[in-house]
């Protein structure tokens, strides 16, 4: 496997990383986070938009987010896209500004919220041992082709499931860390 074709599945491993790291951000864990809401679909002017490019988020206090819109006028659209979401939050709309308190979790709250950690983890492995056997179906076709020996491509072989390996590993230790900070009290 040329290292551009190395570099290419290795990218897609990483990506498909970083995209559950960036879907378990959004998990709450009984403290307070923008992340919680910043990609929280709004219906706009009759446009999806996330929520971050229509308002200013920040978080006073450890347990509660306020939402600031640039626009007044999109408050309700706001509070209906936050109780239309499956994080469980009641807004308060105050004037000119949305408030969301973030109650600890109960232990039942708790496990769902693994078992929802638990499943992304399993979709990101799916994603990289998907990207793992394209990457050998394209050393199989090369192979096949004459393009490469049958020593080089039990070196390319050996190299993706490396990449494999490493790759799951990630999601292993990310998964395992958003799990301990859902658990911790």
């Amino acid at each position: 496997m040329s290292e551009v074709g190395s570099a290419t599945v290795e990218t897609r491993m990483a990506r498909a990383v970083d995209a559950m790291e960036r879907d378990l951000n959004a998990v709450r864990t009984g403290r307070a986070s923008t992340m919680l809401v910043e990609r929280l679909q709004v219906e706009y002017y009759g446009t999806p938009t996330a929520l971050n490019q229509l308002a200013s988020l920040s978080v006073p206090e450890g347990n509660s987010i306020v939402i600031q819109p640039w626009d007044r006028s999109v408050l309700g659209a706001i509070e209906r896209a936050i109780q239309k979401s499956d994080l469980g939050l009641v807004p308060n709309v105050d004037g000119t500004v949305v408030r969301l308190n973030i109650p600890p979790l109960t232990e039942d709250r708790r496990k769902e919220l693994v078992k929802l950690v638990h499943k992304r983890m399993e979709q990101a492995r799916v994603e990289v041992r998907n990207h793992r056997r394209e990457a050998t179906d394209e050393v199989r076709r090369r192979e096949r082709d004459g393009e490469v020996g049958a020593d080089e491509a039990r070196r390319d072989h050996d190299h993706v499931q490396a990449l494999t390996d490493r790759w799951t590993a990630e999601v292993d230790r990310v998964g395992r860390v958003k799990e301990q900070e859902i658990m911790e009290v």
